[in-house]
Formats: structure tokens, C-alpha cells, sequence
């Protein structure tokens, strides 16, 4: 099966095991598992800041930042398709109290323009405004990444402002390889920003919170409060070790494999697709109407053992990652392109929902 639903399929390497079995573990909830230490300090050094707090996953990494930047009736901005607005089943109410207020922009980004129309007076009638959140990459945005002087922009004008500022970072290390700046370039613009390793990292889990050491000290207490903590965790954090040093550069040729993926099926009548403008490992294009569902093009490509993620109506996602091969591209385009020549119209019109991540 050649998955292209998301990169979170990917499997642990034969090595990153091998790193699995000879991890160094403690517990970590008593602050005595070196692996995590480890990792937590090194992410931290990496992206600037003065700690870091491991954490299960990418949602719980995000849930971690509101909670240490706000307090039961703030607020958060973000954009209508950012992933803690949609995707995180409504946690900054149910855990923190915080009301979540959406905004449009192009591609899934937000700029000064829009956000500076949105500051609440203080005034007793309304939520206080205290938390800007932004996604880079994009996910419903089409992979796409901020530019750092994007970043600076938005920075500068929330700190003018009195403003904290989270960056989604499920796939910041795309955007880094992407556009060149670093590591450090991106945590000079944020408060806190909460890194995936289980994505294009191919880990099996786990993700990162950085930021100031009060900002972490409050989501170790959120951690412990939201049933996070663990206990000999270094058995999987030592894979986000294993990834920073083996799986950060090669994000390009996933990069690449996107852009053969989304030349190959421009070519394909009835798929609408932008080519030129794929920039990481996400690749959204449209089944022209007529010609079948997303819904149902997946459930054909299922039959010949490929997987494309239906994103709702005729729209769908593919994602690259250290799983797919040059190979597996050129496989996946005609195959495509066969379950076009053949139809799949007919097909029952049930399957899953978008896929979050």
C-alpha cells in the first residue's frame, strides 16, 4: 500500500528502533528521564529559547501554549483553518476557558492588515484579547510557509500591542528546510511554539512546547492537569533525537516528490491542481465535477492499493514523507490516472472525513 493520507503513517526505521531499545529512561514526571532532558534541552537551544516541556502530541503541544499564555475568559485570533480553531475538537474552551475568534487570510496565513482591525477595547462586555496563534506550514492552506520577515511582521505588531504570540509548528521544520531561515530566526518571533516530531520526522509520537522558563513551568503544570505526563518517556523521545539528526535535511526530497506528484497529476484530465505553487510535502488538488468525489476517486485508488486523503466534496490531500519513494510517485500518477480513464462515478458515496493532520 502506498499511503499518501498524511505523514503521520510513516513507520519507525529499523534504527530509530535500535535507538528505541538502548534509551536511557527514568521517570519523567520526577524530572529524572535523561533521554527527555536531553531532547528538551536541545529543542530548546535549537529554537532559541530557555526550556522546553515534551509532550504526547501536536494538539497537546498547542493546548499546552494557550493555557500558559491565558486565563478563563481571553481570547485567541487565528485563522478559520488553523488547526486548534478546527481540528482540536474545541479544546481551548473545554481545558482552558479561552474563546477561540477566527479570521480570514490567504492560504491559511494572517498578516497586520486583518489583525489589526480585530483588538477588543477593554471594556467589561468582551473577552480580553490576549493570544495570536499562527500556523506554519499550513495545513488546509496547502502546505504553504510564512516568510520570516511575515514572522517579524506579526511579531512586532503583537508585541506593540501587549500581545502573546504561538506558532503551530506541526511542520515547522518543512518551512525551515522550505525557505532556508533557522531554526532560531523562527523562535525570535514567537512566545511559544509547539513542534511535531511524528510528522515528517517519522517519529511515533511525541511532540514539543518551547518558550521562556515561566511559560513552561505553567504548561508542565497544564501537562500534569490534561493527564499528560508519563513516566520512562525516553523510550519514544528518543526517536525525536534520532529524527533531529538523521530525518530534518532530507525533508527536501519529500519536497520534491510533492513536486513530481503535483506535475504528474496536472496532467491528468479532470484533476484541477496549481503545480507551481505546491512549496512542502502537501499537495491539494480538485476532481473536476462530473467526473466523481473525492470520496469516491479514494475508494478506487484503495483498490489498487493507494491512498489519497478525501478532504470533503472534490477536494484532496496527498502528503509526501520518508515512506514514499521516486518510485512510489510515478506508481501513484498512473494509477491515478487509470482510475480516471475507467471511472469511479458509480461508487457509494460513504467514507472518512478530512483528514486533521
Amino acid at each position: 500500500m502506498i499511503d499518501l493520507r498524511s505523514d503521520t503513517v510513516t513507520k519507525p526505521s529499523a534504527a530509530m528502533r535500535q535507538a528505541m531499545l538502548t534509551a536511557e529512561v527514568g521517570d519523567d514526571t520526577m524530572g529524572e528521564d535523561p533521554t527527555v532532558r536531553e531532547l528538551e534541552e536541545r529543542i530548546a537551544a535549537m529554537f532559541g529559547k530557555e526550556a522546553a516541556l515534551y509532550a504526547c502530541s501536536g494538539t497537546q503541544g498547542n493546548q499546552l501554549g494557550v493555557r500558559a499564555h491565558c486565563i478563563p475568559g481571553d481570547e485567541l485570533l487565528i485563522h478559520e483553518t488553523g488547526h486548534i480553531a478546527v481540528f482540536e475538537g474545541g479544546a481551548p474552551a473545554a481545558l482552558s476557558g479561552v474563546t477561540v475568534r477566527t479570521l480570514p487570510g490567504p492560504l491559511g496565513k494572517l498578516d497586520v492588515d486583518v489583525l489589526s482591525s480585530q483588538l477588543r477595547p477593554f471594556d467589561q462586555h468582551f473577552p480580553r484579547t490576549k493570544l495570536i496563534c499562527l500556523e506554519n506550514t499550513t495545513n488546509l492552506g496547502g502546505g504553504r510557509c510564512y516568510s520570516l520577515e511575515h514572522m517579524q511582521r506579526v511579531a512586532g505588531w503583537a508585541r506593540e500591542n501587549d500581545l502573546k504570540l504561538h506558532l503551530d509548528g506541526a511542520r515547522i521544520f518543512n518551512a525551515i528546510i522550505a525557505h532556508g531561515y533557522s531554526a532560531a530566526d523562527v523562535g525570535s518571533c514567537f512566545d511559544t511554539i509547539s513542534i511535531c516530531f511524528s510528522k515528517g520526522l517519522g517519529c511515533p509520537m511525541g511532540s514539543a512546547l518551547v518558550g521562556s522558563k515561566d511559560e513552561i513551568l505553567r504548561a508542565r503544570r497544564a501537562r500534569k492537569m490534561f493527564g499528560g505526563t508519563l513516566r520512562q518517556t525516553g523510550i519514544v523521545a528518543v526517536t525525536a533525537l534520532y529524527a533531529l539528526d538523521h530525518h530534518v535535511q532530507r525533508l527536501a526530497i519529500d519536497h520534491e516528490h510533492a513536486r513530481l506528484l503535483a506535475h504528474g497529476l496536472a496532467s491528468i484530465d479532470g484533476i484541477r491542481i496549481d503545480s507551481e505553487s505546491v512549496e512542502t510535502n502537501l499537495i491539494y488538488f480538485e476532481i473536476e465535477h462530473g467526473r466523481g468525489t473525492a470520496v469516491q476517486l479514494a475508494s478506487a485508488l484503495r483498490d489498487h492499493d493507494v491512498q489519497i486523503g478525501p478532504m470533503g466534496g472534490q477536494r484532496m490531500r496527498a502528503v509526501t514523507h520518508l515512506d514514499i519513494s521516486r518510485q512510489d510517485i510515478d506508481t501513484v500518477v498512473e494509477v491515478v490516472k487509470n482510475c480516471f480513464k475507467a471511472g469511479f462515478a458509480d461508487r457509494p458515496l460513504t467514507g472518512s472525513g478530512p483528514y486533521s493532520r
